[in-house]
């Protein structure tokens, strides 16, 4: 008589404790709130696209070594290539431009309308082949969102020298475009690479895109190591560690234990932490244009979560959404 099979072990790991849920809250929060002070800092000595190469570079090997070492899978030729498209889009796209960007405009003022990305993510979806066609509630949250993007920016009061320059405003607006291009084609990819390894993955290789349109706009040239500045360093090294790694992190982990509702609450926290930063370190100007722009975008994007919270179950998507999924959509371009 053969001995009866073991019976499958239970499921014995403990919820986490509030104060856990807590700091990792605080930690995407403040982290990624931080992160656009982090990048104008480190701006200021160090060329834009050099930077953010070097910094997702630097990010993305280590976390690849160390996903090799506790024996992960060697990626698909197909999950190369999938991620080298969403890592070009998100961190070139997305995270490249908005390092330009803030050579000329505060953090502050990028923070808030890089919070509006949502709403530039709800339209991708809708123009996706297959798409969902925004409720009318939500083209009111876009009509919204965008006129306090419009308010923001286009003040008539100010003088010709004191104005934000367009062509830093409108690469931030194109960064928001390529995140959620980047997001939207995740979601189509298949056979995923695990989220952990799909971050390296897409850093590394958006390393690769950002260090060629650096040598193209000639940031390498222009780089000077002994110029740069202790503060545009610990910038860098911050972004690198913490802003990329723990912050990433820290969002799977509550993936695994939150709702996507509740993580999604940081798009618009964090144009709140990161006005505050600007104007508590760097003594970016807060006016009351400022904040009333700062209400009128977070409550487009409360609304524009809320709409995708309670809306009707969508189809079945092509494949099982992942933890990258949910990071290329919720995640902001600067984390």
């Amino acid at each position: 008589m053969k001995p009866a099979p073991p019976a499958p072990a239970e499921d014995v790991t403990a919820p986490p404790s509030r104060t856990a849920l807590v700091l990792a809250f605080a930690t995407i929060y403040l982290v990624w709130g931080s992160t656009y002070l982090g990048i104008r800092v480190a701006v200021t000595t160090m060329p834009p696209f050099a930077m953010a190469a070097a910094r997702f570079g630097l990010a993305g090997v280590l976390l690849f070594t160390w996903l090799k070492l506790r024996g992960t899978a060697w990626p698909q030729t197909r999950q190369w290539r999938d991620n080298a498209i969403v890592g070009t889009l998100l961190l070139l796209g997305g995270n490249g431009l908005v390092a330009w960007a803030e050579q000329f405009i505060p953090s502050g003022v990028t923070a808030l309308i890089i919070g509006a990305g949502p709403i530039f993510v709800v339209l991708t979806e809708w123009a996706w082949p297959g798409g969902q066609r925004p409720t009318l509630l939500t083209f009111a949250a876009l009509l919204l969102g965008m006129s306090g993007v419009a308010y923001l920016t286009f003040d008539p009061a100010q003088r010709e020298g004191n104005a934000l320059p367009p062509a830093a405003l409108i690469a931030v607006l194109i960064a928001c475009l390529s995140w959620s291009v980047g997001s939207i084609y995740s979601r189509h990819t298949k056979r995923a690479a695990p989220p952990p390894m799909a971050a390296a993955l897409q850093m590394i290789c958006g390393s690769v895109s950002l260090m060629l349109v650096g040598f193209a706009t000639g940031d390498w040239q222009r780089l000077n190591v002994s110029a740069i500045s202790a503060a545009s360093w610990s910038a860098f090294v911050y972004l690198a560690l913490i802003g990329s790694i723990l912050g990433f992190s820290t969002f799977v982990w509550l993936l695994k234990h939150s709702t996507p509702a509740r993580i999604s609450t940081h798009t618009f926290v964090n144009p709140i932490v990161a006005v505050f930063l600007g104007w508590m370190i760097l003594h970016e100007p807060v006016t009351g244009r400022t904040l009333i722009a700062s209400a009128i975008i977070v409550s487009a994007v409360v609304l524009v979560n809320a709409q995708k919270t309670i809306a009707a179950p969508a189809p079945p998507p092509l494949r099982p959404p992942s933890a990258t999924d949910a990071c290329s959509t919720m995640c902001s371009p600067s984390a």
